[in-house]
């Protein structure tokens, strides 16, 4: 009887589902999962021959260099892969992805200075990721996007100088976070992990050693206790005015937004127009320095310092107008929907949602209408547009646009 028992069990060792390379030890724990333990043997590659059905691949403490798109074919239902205290210097971009069920993965210690992003997109299953003390400088934006069962990241003990707004917002199981050791440049571009730290629920494992290492100012100081007077969030104001056209062949006007803008360090200002055209994004001015419009953008003048000029301006230009006010901490946009009525009667006679349109001495323009950017949203603007003619017959006079805020356009609906 014990002799077929004998027979069995050498049966059972060498059927390839416990297949274990010489230079490896393998066992089924008690969960059923097969391991091969691997580490500690100045190992230069991962060994060929091991299980299809491993779970637990130990390779920790070895002299690998690099890991090559096929150096795991063989073991597809991975879980958990350590690779720690090795020479890696290369992770071959594929080289993870086919490891769907993985959970675990530790390339902490080595010699990495990139890394396959990109594989990480098909590991939804991973809840441990260790890529400490290594040669990291960036982490790109996105990144860890659909590791949406992560729990422990390790990132601490590389060379990242700044991290992209929002890099940990897309990880809501995360608890545990390592970034000390990192010589961060605590500019206003890093000011919202501040802001994130105070503010999240994971731990920042010795936050007290996550430091500045730039500006010199800052050197020393923890990240999480950058001063906030020097990052401040944009805010956007929007005011309006209008004139008729110098002169021109159209009988035309001219619309003028006016974007003012505030913030730390200094917003740059952006344009987006929507009309029955199409979008036009405009970032930055289109007119020169000496006053010409710069190739492609002769429709929306954008000046420097945050003037829109429309110039005969007409039913093709009606559409909604964006400020948009960005800097390193934020952005706040603020917004303005224009139309334009016209009119074949004197001003006098003009509808009288505004009280002082048309009236000599009373509405001007120029010095602006401001649109409050806090409480109301967008704002409606009415432009009404006296032909030349109509204001020849009524003595010459000048007339300006009229401008109606939304509160006085609604009387136009009654």
């Amino acid at each position: 009887m014990e002799a077929p028992l004998a027979v069995l069990a050498l049966v059972t060792l060498l059927s390839p589902g416990l297949a274990c390379p010489s230079p490896c030890s393998c066992s089924t724990k008690k969960n059923g999962r097969l391991l091969a333990e691997c580490a500690y043997r100045e190992l230069r590659d991962v060994p060929r021959g091991l299980s299809p059905n491993v779970t637990i691949l130990t390779l920790s403490a070895n002299r690998l260099g690099r890991l090559g798109r096929s150096s795991l074919a063989e073991v597809p239902e991975l879980q958990s892969l350590w690779l720690g205290y090795n020479h890696i210097s290369a992770v071959e971009p594929g080289a993870l992805a086919a490891l769907p069920q993985l959970k675990n993965l530790d390339l902490s210690h080595n010699r990495l200075a990139e890394f396959p992003w990109q594989d990480l997109r098909n590991l939804s299953a991973l809840q441990i990721l260790k890529l400490s003390n290594n040669r990291l400088s960036s982490l790109p934006a996105g990144a860890l996007a659909g590791l949406r069962e992560l729990r422990s990241l390790w990132l601490n003990d590389n060379e990242l100088t700044t991290l992209a707004r929002g890099t940990f917002e897309a990880l809501p199981a995360l608890a545990q976070l390592q970034l000390f050791h990192n010589p961060f440049n605590c500019s206003c571009k890093l000011f919202w992990l501040k802001e994130w730290a105070h503010s999240t629920s994971v731990v920042i494992s010795r936050a007290g050693s996550t430091l500045c290492a730039a500006p010199a100012r800052l050197r020393g100081r923890a990240v999480t206790d950058m001063p906030g007077s020097l990052c401040v969030a944009p805010s956007a104001q929007l005011t309006y005015l209008s004139s008729p056209a110098k002169a021109g062949p159209k009988d035309g006007l001219t619309l003028s937004l006016h974007c003012s803008v505030a913030g730390s360090p200094p917003p740059e200002i952006r344009w987006q127009i929507r009309t029955a055209g199409g979008r036009v994004d405009i970032h930055g001015p289109t007119v020169a320095r000496d006053g010409g419009a710069k190739a492609g953008r002769r429709r929306f003048l954008a000046f420097k310092n945050g003037t829109m000029a429309i110039p005969d301006f007409g039913k093709d230009d009606e559409g909604t107008y964006t400020c948009v006010a960005v800097n390193d901490v934020g952005t706040r946009d603020v917004s303005v929907s224009v139309a334009l009525a016209g009119s074949d009667v004197p001003a006098e006679e003009l509808p009288r949602d505004d009280p002082q349109a048309g009236q000599p001495g009373g509405h001007s323009c120029a010095k602006g209408d401001e649109l409050d950017p806090s409480g109301m949203g967008e704002k409606l603007l009415i432009v009404y547009h006296v032909p030349r003619e109509v204001r020849s017959a009524a003595g010459a006079r000048e007339f300006r646009l009229g401008v109606l805020p939304l509160a006085l356009g609604l009387l136009l609906l009654w």
